[in-house]
């Protein structure tokens, strides 16, 4: 009876061990944030930004769009296994003006698993960005390490004064 016993735990034992819980929110998210030369949040104001890239098909998708006082970061996707992120971005003001940018982002992509069971995930450390100053007059990498934590903010955006 006893060995039955010890069997039975072992067995237990090494079912609890290969049963984890995979992350149900695992999607990696870059969070840009909007900033003043001061250093303050910056605001659309009235104004709609646009962001857009090219998937790995070809085609273009809308990954944001934005509008109004209350918007000043926003999230972004970031390719698992792209060397390089290009994103456009076009601003659209009250008057009908129009203005575009497009970012560069350069960045290492590291392999990330939590368990044999799970599915793997990428996290990337950003290297490099750039821009074409259109709309954007500056961009500040704040926190390069990108991975689950969407509460830090990693790019911040200093936009150029429009009209």
């Amino acid at each position: 009876m006893r060995k039955i016993v010890i069997l039975l735990l072992t067995a237990v034992a090494i079912a609890a061990c290969t049963s984890i819980d995979c992350p149900v929110q695992n999607t990696v998210l870059t969070v840009y944030s909007l900033q003043k030369a001061n250093g303050t949040p910056d605001t659309l104001g009235v104004d709609t930004l646009w962001v857009w890239t090219q998937k790995s098909n070809g085609r273009d998708t809308l990954l944001n769009s934005l509008y109004g006082e209350s918007a000043t970061s926003f999230y972004l996707p970031i390719s698992y296994t792209q060397p390089e992120d290009v994103l456009c971005l076009a601003v659209t003001d009250t008057a009908g003006a129009f203005y575009l940018d497009t970012i560069r982002i350069k960045k290492e992509n590291i392999p990330h698993f939590e368990s044999v069971d799970c599915q793997a995930a990428y996290f990337h450390t950003i290297t490099d960005v750039s821009t074409t100053h259109d709309i954007v007059d500056s961009i500040v990498i704040n926190n390069p390490n990108v991975n689950y934590d969407i509460q830090t903010t990693h790019l911040k955006l200093y936009l150029k004064p429009r009209r």
